[in-house]
């Protein structure tokens, strides 16, 4: 994926509108449409649209991104689908923009056929996501697998274990793809929904994509990107193309608590793309992520400031935004 679209780029420009992605099975290929939009515009059409663009609603939502470090391009896409959208509350625009642009898929609690592979670089929360998706599993009364694939880490394994254990779930240990693939095999009509911790790799060398490729191919897992919130737009944006580019397919990002920023990860997301999927936004691990839509995360970026939107939980919306996304 990221070839493809550095030729997208070469090809066409930083303007280039992307259409359409598709990945082939197992991460060996990709297919991207792209698009330029007109540039004959004569300089009474171009001052038309540029005034069009000055709504207050439109202003608000500019604004919002703006403090949220969205890289521009992504912010002049957003900005227009909340003006062609025609609402006329900030809050709900912000959402049908977001939900034009992104897709969002949060991951089942119940059972899945797939297990999920959480990949992401170091430090980013992996291990601690994984004891936070198992418990939730658990209190919906299904059966839980966890497999801990990290054998790079000192010390992985105890940490995860010591939550497996409070949750009376046996953690299965991998040690590369042919053992991972085993012990996913082992899992099967054992467990409703499995998920497997992974080292954390360097999205910059090519021989930890090479490795994660390997798992992903062998045990037929569905990998999740997971990212911390708060990063650099540009660098996280770079990491989510190369965890794209060998099959991660959703972004759930973490320390949303701990940051005030959500540029990296619509970034990231943009980049691979990727779908959003749920976030974390407490050390907690009971309720401790959360599954987002469009209206959640219009919720974060631009908090109303009420004193009921204050007390509001994280997972509540707005009536108005909630109608947006239905």
């Amino acid at each position: 994926m990221a070839e493809a679209m550095q030729l997208i780029r070469e090809e066409l420009g930083d303007d280039a509108i992307i259409v359409s992605t598709q990945r082939a099975a197992g991460g060996k290929g990709v297919r991207i449409t792209a698009a330029l939009e007109p540039s004959d515009h004569d300089d009474g059409i171009d001052d038309l649209i540029a005034e069009a663009e000055r709504t207050p609603v439109a202003d608000l939502v500019r604004d919002a991104l703006v403090e949220h470090n969205v890289p521009p391009r992504i912010v002049e896409q957003l900005i227009l689908a909340a003006r062609n959208s025609g609402l006329e509350d900030a809050q709900a625009a912000c959402a049908a923009a977001l939900e034009n642009h992104f897709v969002f898929a949060p991951l089942p609690d119940h059972g899945a056929p797939r297990p999920f592979l959480l990949v992401g670089p170091p430090g980013n929360g992996k291990s601690m996501t994984v004891a936070k998706l198992a418990a939730r599993s658990t209190m919906k009364g299904r059966r839980v697998g966890v497999i801990s694939a990290d054998n790079v880490r000192a010390g992985a394994n105890s940490q995860l274990s010591a939550f497996t254990s409070i949750l009376k779930i046996e953690l299965i240990s991998a040690r590369g793809p042919e053992t991972l693939q085993r012990a996913i095999a082992n899992c099967l009509g054992q467990f409703d929904i499995v998920f497997v911790d992974s080292p954390g790799l360097n999205p910059f060398k090519q021989g930890d994509l090479d490795y994660l490729a390997a798992m992903v191919e062998a045990a037929n897992v569905e990998p999740i990107l997971v990212l911390a919130a708060g990063a650099d737009p540009i660098e996280a944006a770079e990491i989510g193309e190369a965890f794209g580019s060998v099959g991660a397919t959703r972004l759930l990002a973490t320390r949303l608590d701990t940051t005030r920023r959500l540029g990296s990860i619509l970034a990231a997301a943009d980049a691979a793309p990727l779908m959003f999927c749920d976030v974390s936004a407490s050390a907690r691990v009971v309720n401790g992520v959360t599954a987002v839509s469009p209206a959640i995360m219009a919720r974060m970026i631009m908090p109303m400031p009420t004193p009921q939107a204050e007390s509001t939980p994280l997972s509540a919306t707005s009536s108005r935004a909630e109608a947006s996304h239905r």
